[in-house]
């Protein structure tokens, strides 16, 4: 079962597969993980239902992101063990004049604390993983992210993190665009409403990437070879 299933209708899912929609692009040899602002701020610092959560961080998506994150875990280790590079595109602090149009849209972005900016401890970054700080919703919009993705050759891109709908999405779509291979793992990624999730996860797998369950994206990681480590060959 999809996570679309009972959202997008039968029938208009019948129309993308008539229109030739939706066919996989199947991973490359050289991937790289993008873990998306898995901060504090979208998942609150302790696990509680959603309207709990928001009373910490009025941005938190609540339990759902938590549960994203045990799925990012695994997939993490999988780099960490094949010495394939990880990237955290994330919001920096606010400052008073980082506001622009998403402030007046959401105000309550301006307002976070600092403990929401760090980034969430079962997923956070390490010596060597390349730390992305962006002011837009897609990774690449005024970041170095294409420039370290050519510098590491990666050919495909893991996208995890939040949100499904804004971020993630926004971020697919551009890593699309400049031609990577692209590949979602529908439980490693979140939002705090669970249609618009569902609805841009369809989007993206009939479009632009391959989304797949978190243990399908596992196995096919498992037949792709380690990268060698720096200095050797």
């Amino acid at each position: 079962m999809k996570p679309w299933d009972g959202i997008i209708s039968e029938d208009e899912q019948k129309a993308y597969r008539a229109a030739g929609f939706g066919r996989p692009t199947g991973m490359g040899t050289r991937p790289a993980l993008l873990i998306i602002d898995v901060q504090y701020r979208t998942t609150g610092t302790v696990e509680k239902p959603f309207w709990e959560s928001i009373k910490e961080f009025p941005t938190s998506c609540g339990d759902v992101a938590w549960n994203a994150v045990r799925h990012i875990q695994p997939i993490l280790k999988v780099f960490r063990d094949k010495n394939w590079p990880v990237l955290y595109p994330h919001v920096a602090p606010k400052k008073s004049y980082d506001g622009g149009r998403l402030a007046a849209k959401v105000p309550s972005i301006m307002t976070i604390p600092e403990k929401g900016y760090e980034f969430v401890a079962e997923v956070a970054p390490v010596e060597g993983d390349i730390l992305v700080p962006k002011k837009q919703p897609s990774a690449f919009f005024g970041t170095a992210l294409t420039s370290y993705l050519i510098d590491v050759d990666a050919d495909t891109l893991v996208v995890t993190g939040c949100t499904t709908s804004g971020c993630v999405r926004s971020s697919v779509v551009d890593a699309f665009a400049f031609n990577f291979r692209v590949a979602v793992p529908e439980e490693a990624v979140y939002d705090r409403s669970k249609v618009s999730h569902a609805v841009n996860l369809f989007d993206m797998s009939e479009k632009y990437a391959d989304v797949m369950p978190t243990k399908d994206l596992l196995s096919r990681l498992s037949n792709i070879p380690a990268r060698a480590a720096q200095g050797t060959s």
